[in-house]
């Protein structure tokens, strides 16, 4: 598995290297698409990307974790989490399926 992280600069020139906006126009568009789905998830709510997957949060309950030195119980509180689920396009891909939907 590689440790290769794509950062948002790199998007930002991908965005300008696709869609020919001028490189502070690509950085504002992935600002703005990125805050977007920050706020909406801040709301709790489900953003589908069609082809991608879909980013929601889920409340997990209060419940007993066990610390692994001392082997003592210790209350993990409840916390909301973020999840992301692929789509099937998206694992089709990743499998080395190339499905025409998402190009």
């Amino acid at each position: 598995m590689s440790n290769r992280t794509i950062t948002r600069v790199q998007l930002s020139e991908a965005v300008y290297q696709e869609v020919g906006l001028s490189r502070s126009e690509s950085a504002h568009l992935l600002e703005t698409v990125l805050t977007h789905i920050s706020e909406a998830l801040i709301r709790e709510e489900t953003v589908k990307i069609s082809s991608f997957g879909s980013f929601s949060v889920r409340q997990k309950g209060q419940r007993i974790g066990r610390n692994p030195k001392t082997g003592e119980d210790v209350p993990i509180l409840p916390r909301k989490v973020l999840v992301f689920r692929p789509s099937q396009v998206l694992k089709s891909r990743i499998n080395g399926n190339k499905p025409d939907t998402l190009e």
